[in-house]
């Protein structure tokens, strides 16, 4: 299916930050742009606006002088939605960007349908809403489908080409051809809560806010660790306070209702409270963290220097994701020292420090739970070598010489070490375990392919790997196993892994 033509008419309906942001991409595509807004002058200030964005462009050295000359020619207000099919049926395509409220989107559209051109595609750049339940009314609903840019539309990559129930085929993979020919990245998905980025990413937030709310941790080291181990560009905590905390809230009570109170899209109490307060972030001055001007940040809990023991003793071997660790120690200079697993020992291997404390990965369970001996769990790390932080939790019968051998022994490899409270399943490792069973249970549902899965959470929300690629280095059998562990700590059906997950493990282990 090819692109829309250059020649043909983009019009945007909805003038604000996200459709001006629009017209610009399909102006700057060679496209002829109408815009309107039902409130009267709206249209013409984003006409201005759009100008002066071009302006800007050129001053950057982005755009020529004649290039944006010709941009500003094909740059048009309509006074009224008739005006958007066009001089002879030229209109080809349609993307509302208005608020986000079902009758009013509704309404729209059908005032739509009697204006445009019997094949122009009608698009709305939902990111709450059902794009079925929008189109539901149209005489052809088959033209309707979803639109979504993430903010701000000209800079981010990613554009999610949603097809409703209803949506023809031929729609969807000509508005992805032409998204694709705006220099866009677009990834097809049907019409789930959520979509793909918001309803994958929730997980992301939610287990960072569930370990502040065990006290744990606080906000500050939470970040820094899935930062500096988990290797994402912000933690949680500082992104939500940029995207605004009632925006974040909104969005995951809108799927965990849409997916009928699912208890793995549970919302947080935590945040809830922010939002009551009115303490929304950035644009308040004040979140999870005070930003007002000469406001002292706090720092993340970070380990005094404590002297690394001098061997350990490998039992067994550690899990996929921590193999590299046994190299790692050697190189620096600590002897690693081989001995089998005995019968008691656990699926996987563990190191030995001096005084018989027990240094293992997170499988899920807290360090305390169901296990002999003094014990210390380490977090999961995107790639050991290169990280800057690692994370440690103790049980309550590690003593005190244990852990500081445990930090000595990570500070010895070049890492601040985050001490931090006893949870299941720590930071990154949760977080992780759960991105990949959302992601797993997504493309098993058929909402969308693997590729586009992980690069829709690349490029929606920057992640260093995309979930399911991160899956597949861990083991689907590990992650399936860390989850089962963590339903056994939190019973009741958020940590249970999803079907889809299950059956790859099973298929990993021969058992399919």
């Amino acid at each position: 299916m090819t692109a829309i033509e250059p020649a043909r008419t983009v019009a945007v309906v909805g003038t604000g930050t996200m459709g001006q942001g629009i017209a610009q991409v399909a102006l700057l595509a060679g496209h002829p742009v109408r815009l309107y807004d039902a409130v009267p002058g709206r249209a013409e200030e984003a006409e201005r606006s759009v100008r002066a964005r071009l302006d800007r462009l050129v001053a950057k050295g982005r755009l020529t002088g004649a290039e944006r000359d010709a941009a500003a020619a094909r740059l048009r207000p309509a006074a009224r939605l008739a005006d958007l099919a066009g001089p002879a049926d030229r209109t080809a395509l349609v993307i509302e960007a208005i608020l986000e409220q079902l009758d009013v989107k509704q309404k729209l559209f059908g005032e739509l349908e009697s204006v445009v051109p019997d094949d122009c595609l009608l698009a709305t750049n939902t990111s709450s809403l059902s794009v079925t339940a929008i189109g539901g009314a149209l005489r052809r609903p088959g033209r309707f489908l979803g639109l979504h840019f993430f903010n701000p539309a000209p800079l981010l990559p990613l554009v999610e080409v949603v097809r409703g129930h209803a949506t023809d085929a031929a729609a969807a993979e000509r508005a992805r051809a032409t998204v694709a020919a705006w220099g866009k990245t677009p990834v097809t998905c049907t019409d789930t809560p959520g979509f793909l980025v918001n309803r994958i990413a929730r997980p992301f937030y939610a287990e960072a806010f569930r370990v502040y709310e065990e006290r744990a941790a606080d906000p500050a080291t939470i970040d820094a660790v899935l930062r500096g181990s988990g290797g994402f560009a912000m933690g949680p905590f500082e992104l939500t306070d940029l995207i605004g905390q009632d925006v974040n809230n909104s969005v995951t009570r809108s799927v965990h209702a849409s997916f009928f109170h699912d208890p793995k899209f549970t919302p947080s109490l935590a945040q809830q409270r922010l939002v009551e307060a009115g303490l929304l972030g950035r644009k308040t001055g004040r979140g999870w963290y005070d930003h007002a001007e000469g406001a002292e940040r706090p720092q993340p809990h970070t380990a005094a220097s404590c002297a690394a023991p001098e061997a350990v003793v490998l039992h067994g071997e550690l899990p996929p994701a921590a193999a590299a660790l046994p190299q790692l120690i050697e190189e620096a200079g600590i002897t690693v020292d081989r001995a089998p697993c005995d019968k008691d020992d656990e699926d996987t291997g563990y190191l030995a420090l001096p005084g018989g404390v027990r240094l293992a990965l997170t499988d899920g369970r807290a360090a305390g739970s169901d296990a002999p001996g003094p014990r210390v769990h380490f977090d999961l790390a995107l790639d050991y070598r290169t990280c800057a932080r690692v994370a440690l939790a103790p049980s309550r019968t590690a003593p005190a010489a244990g852990v500081r051998a445990a930090t000595g022994l990570f500070q010895a490899l070049g890492k601040q070490v985050s001490v931090i409270g006893d949870v299941p399943g720590m930071i990154v490792a949760r977080t992780v375990a759960m991105l990949v069973d959302f992601a797993q249970d997504a493309a098993g549902r058929g909402v969308a392919g693997e590729e586009d899965i992980d690069t829709a959470m690349r490029l929606g929300v920057n992640y260093p790997r995309g979930p399911l690629d991160w899956g597949r280095g861990l083991g689907p059998e590990w992650v399936c196993r860390f989850l089962r562990n963590m339903e056994y700590e939190y019973p009741g059906g958020r940590y249970a892994p999803s079907q889809p997950l299950c059956r790859r493990a099973a298929v990993m282990k021969g058992l399919l």
